[in-house]
């Protein structure tokens, strides 16, 4: 899978302290996949930081280049964006 992150999406892995080697095993091997607008797709995994268990949302595009991602974040409110 060829994988671009975006200046913001790498601004956002600094930022909020989540590696791009998390970001990428996300990718490769997400929990969940889920839409989100604009045709965006969102990849999610739960990860425990701390001994706290957050979710990890990675919000791309597919093109015929790849996947570049949009941007990411961690959620401990797992509950609310977790498809059952």
């Amino acid at each position: 899978m060829n994988i671009r992150l975006t200046e913001h999406a790498l601004e956002e892995c600094e930022r909020r302290n989540i590696s791009v080697e998390l970001v990428k095993a996300v990718l490769e091997s997400p929990q969940q996949i889920v839409a989100n607008i604009e045709g965006r797709q969102v990849y999610q995994s739960k990860i425990t930081f701390a001994d706290k268990i957050y979710l990890i949302r990675v919000i791309v595009e597919h093109s015929e280049q790849g996947v570049t991602v949009i941007t990411l974040y961690r959620t401990s409110k797992i509950e609310k964006y977790w498809s059952a």
